[in-house]
């Protein structure tokens, strides 16, 4: 398998349970693969960027880890990629240093996968939501790996009786597709 970079981009995943439980079952069945959590590293917002762009440039897969945000990418990722996909490292005209790695977008969601369609409550797919990242891999020169995307694993559910173990099993499946896709 090639060398995998998973960044984490929940903003508090101590208060997490399904993305928590997908970057363990990552850690324990990816060999070597290099988890960041973006929300311990970088608490403040400051990205370390030569340090992040180096483990860009050492993986061969890296993999965006995350719950959808109001239909996008939360706060500490989107400032992660401002900082690190800059132009002359990850494009331009001297900017080739991600062209050719794979990029996985893995999303969870809090609503239900039925409600992410065009007939659904969001009127829009999560595909639709994040053609950001597909442009980015095509800005790049990056492989497009697709989308794993889990619904209805909201962290408010957890408190309802039963749903916790719903929440671990639908995790689970979410982190044995992804790890299918690699």
């Amino acid at each position: 398998m090639s060398k995998v970079l998973v960044i984490s981009g929940h903003t508090d995943l101590s208060d997490s349970v399904a993305n928590k439980k997908i970057l363990e079952i990552l850690e324990e069945r990816v060999e070597g693969a290099e988890i960041v959590r973006l929300d311990s590293l970088y608490p403040d917002y400051k990205i370390d960027v030569n340090a992040e762009q180096e483990r860009l440039v050492n993986a061969d897969t890296i993999v965006l880890q995350f719950p959808m945000f109001w239909y996008s990418l939360p706060s500490i990722l989107e400032r992660w990629m401002e900082e690190t996909f800059v132009h002359g490292f990850a494009h331009g005209s001297t900017g080739d240093k991600l062209k050719g790695k794979k990029l996985i977008a893995s999303v969870t969601t809090g609503a239900p996968e039925e409600m992410y369609t065009k007939e659904g409550a969001m009127g829009h797919t999560v595909e639709d939501f994040l053609l950001s990242v597909r442009a980015t891999c095509n800005l790049c020169g990056m492989e497009y790996g697709g989308i794993v995307s889990t619904g209805g694993v909201s962290y408010a559910l957890r408190n309802e009786p039963g749903m916790m173990d719903e929440l671990v099993k639908k995790a689970e499946e979410h982190a044995e597709k992804l790890i299918a896709q690699l």
